[in-house]
């Protein structure tokens, strides 16, 4: 099951085909979809939880808490919508792209990829690519 919570006035505009989506790129990577929960928060949010969590006295746009069991995906997922929207106009995207590139970059996380190294992050661009890919809406 994913859920989306909002510590932000953001809300997603279509929490049901986002969903499908993510259920569709965990599918296709042969894991089962656990409790993956979302939350939507502001740069002092995540801020916050860098600092006390991780040490990092950064800003960043997700933070992942991986709490996979087997091939079972579950996690807590904390994405800045301030450094997205900052991400997306420094990388030329629109906003909903750089959304979309967020949300599966910590599922992909989840599935066991990387982006410590060169070799990783390379990898992990083109997962998002092509993950990127299956998002569709019905009209």
């Amino acid at each position: 099951m994913i859920n989306f919570n909002y510590e932000t006035d953001f809300e997603l505009d279509n929490e049901g085909a986002v969903e499908q989506w993510l259920s569709r790129v965990i599918e296709s990577e042969n894991k089962k979809e656990g409790e993956i929960n979302y939350i939507f928060c502001d740069d002092d949010y995540l801020h916050k939880i860098n600092m006390e969590y991780l040490q990092h006295d950064t800003l960043t746009d997700i933070i992942s808490f991986d709490y996979c069991v087997g091939s079972e995906i579950n996690g807590d997922v904390f994405v800045s919508i301030e450094r997205v929207k900052e991400n997306a106009l420094d990388f030329n995207v629109s906003f909903d792209e750089e959304l979309k590139r967020v949300l599966v970059h910590g599922i992909l996380h989840y599935c066991g990829y990387k982006d410590k190294s060169d070799n990783d992050e390379i990898l992990m661009r083109a997962k998002e690519d092509e993950k990127i890919l299956l998002f569709h809406v019905e009209q």
